[in-house]
């Protein structure tokens, strides 16, 4: 039985894994374990590792988190992670670690696999958008011996990055999985469950932080809800990451908690029923890049957070000025875009990613002459 390791340290790179992580767990061939940390073992981010606790995997917790709201605590944050996951690597002792995205855990515990020669599966490699999001993915890359990209532009470029061709693969994205498997809750009953009214144009707002832009979280966070307040548009907001500059947003979005529908964290089928039943989404997450095109809803992307990434035509990328981001809302509501979004082709995947994965971890070969990779050009 192959022993594969998946480290997740948030809600949301969690929700997009869940539905894979579940399919390798019923594999009678794979052994899967979690290691757990970061924002998952934070209450004021909605304590989020009961989720995953819920889910009843072969679990370890490893006590790293954002101490405070700086550069200085992402670093520390990845020094701790690192200094602690080397120990349980070597208890646990798995076949491969599994990976995805650009968080400092993924690249903390792919420095690990690479010093203690355990190949490491990185999933979403390849991409582009910003900040140290974009040094952090290429580097994890680098680090990686086999490459899951959720697009050929994204193989491609891990390709001219001088990975092996032959350990690059294609799979889509497993975020896309759930949402064309699995049956979302009725409109009526998702607004109902959280006193929505269902009649009213409602948006699902979710703002990260920029580590690049320094003391700005806050006043571009209100100019959003500014505007959607004097909209008077229903909005349902999800707390921002823990990267630095993530509490200034959370302390903006509590002054509006007499207006708006707020939530520290939510579970997966919830965030996507939510942004099914949306008319639009609104800030700087990659779900609207990602997930929001397979449900044809417009999304008003802000700010410099993903740019470059690929996307679909259902997006309207805007700056942060209230004038910018009004004008963007009012695109997305005209019919004619709205039409455009119900139409527009997500380029992330057919719903078929992590029957892929599984595939591959069972059957890829691995050994020294994976761990021994050389610059392919």
């Amino acid at each position: 039985m192959r022993k594969i390791l998946y480290v997740t340290g948030s809600r949301a790179e969690y929700g997009l894994m869940q539905s894979t992580l579940k399919l390798i767990d019923n594999d009678s061939a794979l052994d899967l374990h979690i290691v757990a940390t970061g924002m998952h073992l934070m209450p004021e981010f909605g304590n989020t590792i009961t989720e995953v606790e819920h889910d009843g995997f072969t679990l370890h917790k490893i006590d790293s988190i954002y101490s405070e709201d700086s550069k200085e605590a992402m670093a520390r944050f990845a020094g701790d992670f690192l200094l602690k996951f080397a120990d349980v690597l070597k208890e646990i002792n798995p076949d491969l670690i599994l990976l995805l995205g650009d968080r400092a855990e993924m690249l903390s515990a792919a420095v690990a696999g690479a010093y203690m020669s355990i190949p490491v599966a990185h999933i979403h490699g390849g991409e582009v958008s910003s900040t140290v999001d974009e040094m952090a993915r290429h580097a994890i890359t680098k680090l990686s011996e086999i490459h899951f990209a959720a697009t050929e532009s994204s193989a491609e470029r891990i390709r001219k990055m001088g990975e092996i061709p032959s350990n690059i693969y294609v799979v889509g994205a497993p975020g896309l999985d759930s949402i064309l498997n699995d049956t979302l809750p009725s409109k009526e009953e998702v607004f109902k469950s959280l006193g929505l009214n269902s009649s009213e144009k409602t948006v699902l707002i979710v703002q990260h932080p920029i580590t690049l832009e320094d003391g700005k979280s806050e006043e571009h966070m209100r100019a959003i809800l500014e505007v959607v307040k004097e909209e008077g548009l229903q909005s349902v907001i999800v707390y921002p990451n823990a990267d630095a500059g993530g509490r200034e947003i959370i302390n903006v979005i509590e002054e509006y908690k007499d207006t708006f529908n707020i939530f520290k964290s939510m579970e997966r089928p919830l965030f996507l029923s939510i942004m099914k039943h949306s008319d639009a989404i609104i800030g700087n997450s990659s779900s609207a890049i990602i997930e929001a095109p397979s449900f044809g809803i417009p999304a008003v992307n802000i700010g410099s957070r993903q740019n470059g990434r690929e996307r679909a035509d259902n997006l309207i990328d805007s700056g942060y000025k209230k004038e910018e981001v009004l004008s963007a809302i009012k695109k997305a509501f005209s019919p004619e875009f709205i039409e455009k979004a119900k139409m527009c082709k997500n380029p992330y995947g057919d719903g078929k990613a992590m029957e892929r994965i599984v595939k591959i971890l069972k059957e890829v070969k691995l050994g020294r002459e994976l761990l021994d990779k050389k610059i392919a050009y």
